[in-house]
């Protein structure tokens, strides 16, 4: 019998190690991800409001804003000529706008990518390996990563390289303010963003061991889209420096990222830049290749220099590499 006893508990602990502790990773970096636990905050009607935005000469009802196959684009001197695939997308197809969730000026929001200044390359490349199922999220709820998929698989050649044109034309400038706290402005989790509670709820909270991405103002970005309204992401204290020990050194676990990503991680040839992006998007990418979800072309590279990292040490990079001054 205790022979019996102890092969299940081996059994458990092989499971463990597979399967379990990949589903322990993602519920640690779970501030990354941003999944809404229960029902989502419905989206307010359109009720015939015109917004405006300062130094715009536009004005916009919520569905305008919104539309899919063709947002509302506050800013049009900012910006070159978008692409039809940007600009509108393709309806026939599915492929909603790509302006609409990356804006106008490839910026993005946290819950996605920003793809502004992305080499050609690398940006079709990506587009590639999700149409050919080489590229998911670890977090099966993350939906947003699959519509994605979806499009890449709809999207033509000459769209992905309109598409890599027009962003990798965008320059990527300062949009995300890192500040190490101990404590945040209390938040809610909703389509991906950690948005501040307004009124009664309003208050602070201890940060713990997570990085709270958050928009200066929820209404600009959930509600209006500014593509002028930043973020700021709240990071433990020390985190920062921690990161930038990893990132360097590599703390004897990891391969230095500037061994590819170049010594000020301004990124080389094909290989990205990490100065100032999303933390909660590099935290994804990184564990998606730790747990396997992300294998395309660069993951050969990439699996054996994430394959020790603790939960901490990719909050640590995250923080660090977000907090550089953009390229």
């Amino acid at each position: 019998m205790r022979n019996f006893h102890r092969i299940g508990m081996l059994l458990v602990a092989a499971c463990c190690a597979g399967p379990c502790a990949a589903q322990s990773l993602v519920a640690e970096v779970g501030w990354a991800y941003a999944i809404t636990e229960g029902q989502a905050t419905p989206a307010p009607k359109d009720d015939g409001t015109l917004f405006t935005l300062p130094g715009s000469d536009k004005s916009f009802t919520l569905d305008q804003i919104r539309n899919r196959m063709g947002p509302a684009d506050w800013y049009p001197g900012e910006h070159p000529s978008m692409p039809p695939v940007v600009a509108k997308g393709r309806e026939e197809a599915g492929i909603w706008a790509c302006g609409l969730c990356h804006y106008p000026n490839g910026k993005g929001r946290p819950e996605n990518a920003g793809v502004a200044g992305l080499p050609k390359g690398y940006f079709i490349q990506q587009l590639e390996d999700m149409k050919n199922g080489l590229r998911h999220s670890a977090e099966a709820r993350k939906a947003n990563t699959e519509l994605m998929v979806g499009f890449a698989h709809q999207m033509t050649n000459a769209e992905m390289e309109q598409a890599a044109d027009y962003f990798g034309a965008q320059r990527w400038t300062r949009w995300i303010e890192v500040v190490e706290a101990d404590t945040v402005p209390k938040t809610r989790v909703d389509g991906g963003m950690h948005l501040k509670l307004e009124g009664a709820e309003a208050g602070t909270e201890p940060l713990g061991r997570r990085i709270v991405e958050s928009p200066k103002s929820a209404k600009d970005t959930e509600l209006l889209r500014n593509p002028h309204s930043s973020f700021t992401a709240y990071v433990p204290k020390g985190s920062i420096a921690a990161g930038e020990a990893l990132a360097k050194n590599g703390g004897g676990k990891a391969t230095p990222c500037t061994v590819c990503h170049g010594e000020t991680f301004d990124g080389l040839a094909l290989v990205p830049t990490l100065r100032g992006r999303s933390p909660s998007y590099i935290a994804r990418q990184l564990v998606d290749f730790k747990q396997g979800t992300r294998h395309g072309v660069w993951a050969p590279l990439m699996v054996p220099v994430v394959a020790k990292l603790t939960a901490d040490d990719i909050l640590n990079l995250s923080a660090y590499l977000a907090s550089l001054p953009p390229p």
